[in-house]
């Protein structure tokens, strides 16, 4: 190689050294190219971003061709409002006491999962209450004339990780930066021993960002299965709401509904309530307005999906929105604990049914619970307690029953001779029979009437009650939902797949009841059948409902039979007749006339003087 040909050659390499160094690109442009590459690789995010409701990200233009997406990214919308925070490392921050277990994200500085530690599914698994797939939680800031979703940024926490002892409180903070000195701060404090999570907003030196628009905040959650019975668990969960004023309501009890909130005034809090849990949403200020809304899914294992949007109300510190989470059981004194009336979310029935249960069965019941037994024997004892309350009202009844029975034979003497073609003339002898013998012949079903409100309360009481949940008595291994001795393929016009033994139980003993009360009543014709039709029809209403609630009546079934045997052994028939020839004697003016005689009278008059109406 000649001496030319070497100085080329060198040169060239010293250019092209040269340039390799002088076009390096600084740490700046590497970083900017990262920034993009990552927006790229996270493309759906950035869209969701851009959209109403949602944070603005870089600005993204989707071409849509059926299935294939080209999105073209602009960089500087990374200078926008938090633009540096779209970036980061998704982290989980884990926050706990002896409750629960709080699974927070960097991304979005949001709860993914909360898990109840002393509670477990049906089948034995942890219980989650809302899960990191399928639970939403964000704020949305009006910025810049564009809505930013707190979704999409990345916060960065005060700590990794928090473990609260029993009677200690602490908190940890999640902070997404704007400056050094304007900042969304998500500040999680928790007690050693509670249900509740709080959760205060602080929007620190954003007014010139935000200005006098409010902050809102959108949750949605899918609820899974927690229980045995999906059917029952969907029946029993709806999205719940109240006023200040204590006033509670609810939607989406059996159908997808959504209702918009705050016309009537602040709304308190919200909850997403499932049959034994609930997920409540308190705002110390209140919101202004907002929406629910309840959709039933169709995938298999899942209960309910909630969709809240509510606007923050602005209190006395306009940087300070103060809220509490509630992740627990729906346990009645539990709830009550927590304030706020969240308890009346827990449908303990309507109307007078709603205070039988709350004033009489309910304290009744925590009473016997604090003995330590077996709920099979407190709720034996709670239909004792019951049964003897309303023993007065049982003997009226059964006696009623027996003078109708003693009266009979007369009765068929009098049928014998008027006839059945002519029924109102027919109705006139009984009236006159009855009225004789001093007989009402609805006094046993008086009685009976004042009592089925107890027995109508029961049925909203057993099946709402957590204190059941995985309560097991005799063979039945959880009180709050059936037990199946028997199973097989979905029956299609009744709907069952399974026999409840003690359903079944309840019903043959119901079946007995109505023969002894016919026995009594001497009741014949239709009324006669009716009484046997009835129980077999609750068989397959009841089949699916709590075993603990069959066990309550089928012991009341059972008691109300002794109690009859008994009675029965005090009223003698004799008796009973011989008293009612006596009465038969006495003139019209000893005797003492009932409101019932005295509207019998009137009936027999207005219907003699339509007999004579009729014959002119």
């Amino acid at each position: 190689m000649d001496r030319n040909t070497f100085t080329g050659l060198f040169l060239i390499l010293i250019i092209f050294a040269g340039s390799t160094y002088l076009m390096k690109p600084s740490e700046s442009e590497l970083k900017a190219e990262n920034l993009l590459q990552d927006s790229l690789r996270r493309q759906d995010s950035l869209k969701t971003a851009g959209q109403g409701g949602a944070s603005h990200s870089p600005t993204a233009k989707t071409d849509k061709k059926e299935d294939a997406k080209t999105v073209v990214i602009d960089s500087a919308a990374f200078r926008g409002p938090f633009g540096a925070a779209l970036t980061g490392v998704t982290e989980t921050v884990v926050i706990e006491n002896e409750k629960l277990k709080v699974n927070l994200s960097t991304k979005g500085g949001r709860i993914t999962s909360v898990e109840l530690k002393d509670m477990k599914t049906f089948d034995g698994k942890p219980l989650i209450m809302l899960d990191s797939a399928d639970n939403k939680f964000s704020l949305v800031v009006p910025a810049s004339r564009q809505e930013i979703n707190t979704g999409n940024f990345y916060f960065a926490p005060s700590a990794k990780s928090l473990s609260v002892a029993k009677n200690d409180s602490s908190t940890l903070t999640m902070r997404l930066s704007y400056s050094a000195t304007q900042y969304i701060d998500y500040i999680y404090s928790l007690k050693g021993n509670s249900y509740k999570l709080g959760l205060t907003i602080v929007a620190q030196g954003l007014d010139n960002v935000i200005g006098s628009k409010p902050l809102k905040v959108n949750w949605q959650a899918t609820l899974k299965q927690k229980e045995k019975d999906i059917a029952s668990e969907q029946r029993y969960s709806s999205a719940y709401f109240s006023h200040g004023e204590g006033e509670v309501e609810h939607i989406g009890s059996g159908k997808d509904e959504k209702k918009e909130l705050g016309e009537d005034g602040k709304i308190q809090w919200i909850s997403f309530k499932q049959h034994f849990f609930s997920n409540v949403l308190i705002a110390k200020n209140g919101f202004d307005r907002g929406s629910l809304d309840v959709t039933v899914p169709t995938q298999a294992g899942l209960v309910k999906n909630f969709s809240a949007d509510m606007q923050l109300a602005k209190g006395k510190d306009g940087n300070s929105y103060p809220l509490e989470f509630y992740f627990g059981p729906n346990r009645f004194n539990t709830l009550k604990d927590q304030g706020y009336n969240i308890e009346k979310q827990i449908d303990l029935g309507w109307g007078p049914l709603k205070w039988i249960n709350r004033v009489a069965v309910l304290p009744f019941f925590n009473g016997l619970e604090g003995m330590g037994w077996n709920y099979g024997l407190i709720i034996l004892v709670l239909t004792i307690i019951l049964k003897v309350v309303l023993t007065p009202l049982t003997y009226k009844s059964y006696l009623s029953m027996a003078k109708m029975r003693v009266l009979k034979p007369e009765m068929d003497e009098i049928k014998s001779k008027v006839g059945e073609d002519n029924p109102t003339l027919l109705q006139q002898e009984y009236l006159k029979l009855y009225k004789k013998a001093g007989v009402n012949p609805l006094g046993g079903c008086i009685p009976m009437v004042l009592q089925l409100p107890i027995v109508m309360a029961f049925f909203f009481f057993f099946p709402n009650l957590f204190e059941l949940r995985q309560e097991s008595f005799l063979w039945m291994k959880d009180l709050s939902t059936y037990d199946s001795v028997i199973n097989f393929k979905t029956i299609p016009l009744l709907n069952i797949n399974h026999i409840s033994l003690m359903c079944l139980l309840m019903t043959v003993s119901t079946l007995v009841t109505t023969y002894i009360n016919n026995q009594t009543s001497g009741v014949t014709g239709q009324m006669k059948y009716i009484g046997y039709i009835t129980p077999i029809i609750f068989l397959t209403v009841l089949n699916s409902y709590p075993s603990g609630l069959n066990y309550y009546y089928f012991c009341a079934n059972v008691l109300t039979f002794v109690q009859q045997l008994v009675i029965r052994q005090l009223v003698n028939d004799e008796k009973i007749h011989s008293r009612i020839q006596e009465n038969k004697k006495k003139p019209e003016t000893e005797k003492k006339k009932s409101k019932f005689q005295q509207r019998m009278d009137d009936y027999m008059r207005q219907q003699q003087q339509a007999a004579k109406n009729k014959g002119k």
